[in-house]
């Protein structure tokens, strides 16, 4: 289709979306070929995504942009419905519902493949996804919001209600009353976040799923506060610092360039004892949810790996383990670990993450 029958479709297009309600300037439609031009314009998705982005400009106007794409471009004889590679699959896919607007989706409209096509990537494995999926994937770890558990520390704070008098307040208000105490104030126990450990198996075994962890741990780092992140191959790394960064590529970039041992060996006991002798028995554990990252492919000793977990199991609060792999027969550090393990996930997609951001404020 040559361009300038492209662009007088998009401004028919934009017609139809003014005798609909929604207001759209002639501006709004340079920038809806301005984004076209980077993208494919014979793919369904690019047109529906760049003209909600660039020509809808209120929630309320979702639904009635949504009507009359699908009538103007699914069930018309405009010259783009030929070519849109999408027609076909659209008709069996279902409406996205619009945020923060009244009323029940339509079930049986024709389009909504996006969500459709979200909800796929999340129960995709890390392993099966192209560049292009995974780069979506980061986009959808970086909404997870987890909230860690929290615990009741020894400190108290006042409180309408609870079962500790607060008998300080209470004499300093009865002055007020010759020394009646006509009201009693109450103190309870404050609580606060455990901390949460992340330590990611960055091995060759785990090469196809250690960047999705990755992306994962640096989202976790931005939505918590208490939060460190290692990860180890043959050797024991901290990346917490470089996950700080505002921007995630050079916060990736920066914590890959610390990791010398990127899809090398596995030595998980060796690790996990360096961790336990140099941060665990610092109190950086204490009380936290500890989330390891492993298939549980140790290439060293055993006895260390089961020495190592046991006083692990002893300084945290709580041990949750992420196999990706799913085997019948799991290796032997899966054996020996699983007695210590409170929590066994899969870890392998965007699903088993969500679940595990689900579980955590459960680990109280």
């Amino acid at each position: 289709m040559a361009e300038a029958g492209m662009i007088a479709v998009l401004v028919e297009f934009a017609d139809a979306l003014r005798a609909a309600g929604i207001v759209v300037g002639s501006g709004d439609v340079l920038t809806y070929s301005s984004a076209l031009a980077r993208l494919d314009a014979t793919d369904l998705g690019d047109l529906y995504w760049a003209g909600r982005t660039t020509l809808v400009t209120r929630r309320e106007d979702i639904p009635t942009y949504h009507d009359t794409f699908v009538r103007f471009f699914l069930n018309s004889t405009t010259p783009m419905a030929d070519v849109l590679r999408l027609h076909e699959a659209a008709a069996t896919l279902t409406t996205p519902a619009a945020e923060g607007v009244e009323g029940e989706p339509d079930d049986n409209a024709p389009l909504g493949w996006q969500a459709s096509a979200a909800e796929v990537l999340r129960h995709k494995s890390f392993a099966a996804c192209t560049e292009a999926e995974l780069a979506a994937l980061r986009k959808i770890m970086a909404a997870i919001r987890l909230t860690p558990p929290r615990r009741r520390t020894r400190r108290t704070r006042p409180a309408r209600t609870g079962r500790t008098p607060d008998l300080r307040r209470t004499i300093r208000t009865s002055l007020r009353t010759a020394g009646e105490p006509v009201a009693l104030h109450w103190r309870q126990r404050q609580a606060r976040p455990r901390p949460l450990i992340l330590i990611l198996d960055v091995s060759g075994s785990m090469a196809d799923y250690s960047r999705g962890l990755l992306q994962f741990a640096y989202s976790t780092r931005r939505a918590a506060r208490k939060v460190d992140v290692f990860c180890f191959g043959t050797r024991l790394t901290r990346i917490t610092a470089p996950l700080h960064h505002r921007s995630p590529d050079e916060a990736l970039r920066r914590a890959a360039a610390l990791v010398v041992d990127w899809e090398g060996g596995t030595r998980i006991g060796g690790c996990l004892d360096e961790f336990v002798r140099t941060w665990g028995r610092r109190g950086a554990c204490r009380g936290g949810i500890v989330v390891i990252c492993s298939d549980g492919l140790d290439r060293g000793d055993p006895d260390v790996l089961a020495t190592a977990i046991h006083r692990l199991s002893l300084l945290c609060h709580r041990i949750v383990w992420l196999n990706p792999h799913n085997a019948d027969q799991p290796p032997l550090g899966m054996a020996i670990a699983k007695p210590h393990i409170d929590e066994l996930l899969s870890g392998h997609d965007l699903a088993s993450l969500t679940e595990l951001a689900a579980l955590l404020p459960k680990l109280a």
